[in-house]
């Protein structure tokens, strides 16, 4: 798995049970709780300008806010 590229860590990572998906997600998460603020900020820069790309390329979609969190709310109820 060393020399696995990120995309096929992440195919093979979606390809887990989903019990198997969330013990790895929290485990993940916890990795990055000792960044300092200084390099969250940087990975949401780059995560932020990713997404942008996503866009201007047409590989992503938005949708308004509003409906996003109305579809939440319709969730969590």
């Amino acid at each position: 798995m060393a020399n696995m590229s990120p995309e096929e860590f992440e195919r093979k990572a979606l390809d887990l049970d989903r019990r198997s998906r969330a013990i790895l997600a929290e485990k993940l998460i916890r990795s990055l709780e000792g960044l300092s603020d200084a390099e969250n900020d940087e990975l949401w820069a780059e995560e932020a300008l990713r997404r942008h790309e996503e866009l201007e390329a047409g590989r992503a979609s938005s949708r308004p806010a509003d409906q996003v969190f109305r579809e939440a709310r319709e969730r969590l109820s």
